[in-house]
């Protein structure tokens, strides 16, 4: 819990240090990243710092956790920081390295606002951190505990490589040793990491598409980032017999177990739904079902097949579509929930680019979803939570 002493010193120093987040959080990156350079190789995405995205995210957390804190000095947000355990034990972060983290952030933190910190309010947020880091230490040694096997990475063969959609591939994998496998829940993700043509480690989460279920295959679907690092080498290089790594899988983004269930996504965001409507048509439910799905057109859809079957397999399931390039049948340009007729009591999922996600969560709440039965899966950090 935040002390007595610290919450009004973060009150009164929030909106300043939120203004300043901005600068404090490349300035960090740039000092760890320069001391610890071996944390680039493997951990920490080279794109998503060119970018910007991974500042973002680590200044919308912060943020997000004192904001938290200060509403309600006595809980620790564990569903916000949930999220952000997931994706740290993909990648295998270790208790030490928030030490690493503190030391540098710090560091910045006092450079960014050497003209108003004081003993005090550095103390403050010191509690601020410890708190968050020692809350997501726990929830990570939680999930840690519940693998399969006590690994971060284990090498994976490419059994297959299949075109879906434009610019977009689904690959099939089979383990390449004897490391026990963790059965995966519909809508998690495999962290993938390779090395790219310079020799650099990079890592990259993606969905499982299918199949999570098995403890003999793995099977996600990529769509070609030109401006990232990793799903152009998966896309260009990795070959049917070659051998990547996966982690563990992991996600808080999952079906639950009953009720009716709406599905949303657009692009390559359908991938998450794409497992989840495959394990319930695999295991003959008779749940209420609605999926809407946005595209550029056809062509562009990189699960159709799979969707749409899964869809005709599952009693109570619908299915409508949005193309931005009309075609007989379908709803034309961006999807909307306008006179839709959604499930009571449903679950909703969504899944696409940042700006639909929104749209999607403030129709479904105006049509009467309580917002605590929308979730949602970001692909990369999480700008949502950081406010973008």
């Amino acid at each position: 819990m935040l002390s007595e002493k610290s919450r009004p010193l973060i009150a009164a120093t929030l909106p300043l240090v939120g203004s300043r987040l901005g600068a404090i959080t490349p300035n960090f990156y740039t000092r760890m990243l320069t001391a610890h350079p071996e944390l680039l190789n493997g951990l920490f995405s080279r794109a998503n710092q060119n970018n910007g995205e991974q500042q973002k995210a680590l200044a919308g957390s912060i943020a997000g956790f004192a904001t938290a804190l200060i509403a309600n000095p006595d809980l620790i947000p564990e569903q916000m920081l949930s999220r952000i355990a997931h994706k740290h034990t993909s990648l295998g972060i270790t208790e030490d390295q928030y030490s690493i983290v503190y030391k540098y952030l710090f560091e910045a933190i006092a450079e960014e606002l050497a003209d108003v910190i004081t003993a005090e309010i550095a103390e403050a947020w010191t509690e601020v951190y410890w708190l968050m880091a020692n809350a997501l230490i726990k929830l990570e040694k939680g999930l840690y505990a519940i693998q399969a096997n006590d690994k971060v990475w284990m090498p994976w063969r490419v059994v297959e490589k299949n075109p879906a959609g434009t610019d977009a591939i689904t690959f099939v994998l089979e383990p390449a040793d004897a490391t026990a496998v963790t059965v995966a829940r519909p809508g998690q993700f495999v962290s993938v990491r390779l090395a790219l043509p310079d020799g650099l480690l990079q890592c990259r989460q993606y969905s499982l598409s299918a199949d999570v279920e098995s403890t003999t295959r793995r099977v996600f679907t990529t769509k070609r980032d030109d401006g990232g690092e990793v799903s152009p080498v998966l896309h260009g290089h990795v070959k049917v017999g070659d051998v990547v790594e996966l982690s563990n899988p992991y996600g808080d983004v999952t079906l639950d177990g009953a009720g009716p269930v709406v599905f949303a996504t657009a692009g390559i965001g359908c991938t998450p739904s794409a497992s989840a409507l495959r394990s319930l048509a695999a295991a003959g439910a008779d749940r209420e079902v609605l999926v809407l799905h946005a595209e550029k057109n056809l062509d562009a859809w990189a699960l159709r097949d799979q969707m749409t079957a899964d869809v005709a397999a599952i009693d109570g399931a619908q299915l409508q579509l949005w193309l931005e390039e009309p075609a007989a049948g379908f709803h034309k340009g961006f999807m909307s929930l306008e006179g839709l007729d959604l499930p009571a009591n449903a679950s909703m999922y969504v899944c696409g680019p940042l700006p639909f996600m929104k749209a999607i969560r403030n129709q479904a709440i105006e049509a009467g979803i309580p917002s605590t039965k929308i979730h949602y899966e970001v692909f990369g950090p999480d700008l949502w939570l950081a406010g973008a």
